[in-house]
């Protein structure tokens, strides 16, 4: 009966691994601060954190709802019912007083989250020509040219071009194949492979730019930029100051949401850019294409005034 209840333990404890594995780290991350900010707010008001009742949780909501986009409301809600999860407590987070108060919520305030600007053609070639006009160290003018262009190209993630090794490159007369183990649409690690050409003009071409990077730092193993993704977004918004814009509207989301509205705005098809992008369903990627084609099939263009 001992060596039952120790066996019981230890498959409990492998039980909260496999749940913390179904998750990136960085989802893990993102749940564990959302809970604490929650927890915070229940110990300062007297309330129960874990485990929770619906009432609680929709007076939270309430509390966030003047100061937080909709999307980030959502999220936290994401967040407490996993960590609920994860000790073994069960959160009802469709409870009629959370949904009715979402969609109150939702009425009030409006549902719309402002996305950060992407970076298009023209963006991405002023970007490259400020690193070589003004970056005076080497290592640092090629290296982020080649994550530039090979963010853009590739349509990735920040943590996805992060997270590239050395292993998982394949050059080929065509240009580029890079293998991507695993992603936020694909926890499950089946990968896929993203398949970047040469370009005409080498100044911007990624498969180059890489390779030249990959030969300074002599790159035979390991991370090829070994950079967190945090600095993705950084290394963006130095350059973008540069060149004088405004760097709060601009992230490490910038290149994948540039490459996507660009490869629209070219007439690329949906599934194509899906493809590269690894999106798994069509709303965001519509979101890209509705955003390309504003002034292409605006209306107005069949006025003539």
């Amino acid at each position: 009966m001992k060596d039952l209840i120790t066996d019981v333990k230890k498959l409990e404890i492998e039980t909260l691994k496999n749940l913390k594995n179904s998750k990136s780290n960085n989802t893990i991350r993102a749940y564990e601060s959302d809970f604490r900010s929650f927890t915070l707010f229940c110990r300062n008001n007297g309330l129960n954190p874990l485990p929770t009742e619906p009432k609680v949780l929709s007076i939270y909501l309430t509390h966030l709802s003047k100061t937080s986009k909709f999307s980030t409301l959502k999220r936290k809600i994401a967040s407490i019912k996993v960590v609920h999860k994860m000790k073994g407590h069960y959160l009802d987070s469709k409870h009629p007083i959370i949904m009715e108060n979402l969609l109150g919520i939702k009425r009030v305030y409006g549902s719309y989250q402002k996305a950060k600007k992407p970076i298009l053609i023209n963006d991405l070639k002023m970007l490259i020509k400020v690193i070589d006009e003004y970056e005076t160290k080497d290592l640092l003018k090629i290296r982020n040219k080649s994550l530039i262009l090979i963010g853009f190209s590739g349509g990735f993630r920040r943590s996805e071009l992060v997270n590239i090794d050395y292993e998982d490159l394949e050059f080929v007369s065509e240009g580029l194949k890079i293998f991507i183990k695993k992603s936020k649409t694909d926890q499950s690690g089946e990968g896929h492979i993203k398949a970047i050409p040469y370009f005409k003009n080498s100044e911007y071409c990624p498969v180059i730019n890489l390779k030249n990077w990959l030969n300074f730092k002599n790159i035979q193993k390991d991370k090829i930029f070994d950079i967190s993704d945090k600095s993705v977004a950084l290394i963006i918004k130095k350059y973008i100051s540069i060149a004088g814009l405004d760097p709060n509207k601009y992230g490490g989301h910038s290149l994948r949401s540039g490459f996507a509205t660009s490869a629209a705005e070219a007439g690329a098809e949906e599934r194509n850019i899906m493809a590269m992008t690894g999106h798994k369903t069509t709303q965001m990627v519509r979101r890209y294409i509705q955003e390309a084609n504003l002034f292409k099939n605006n209306a107005l263009n069949n006025i003539k005034i």
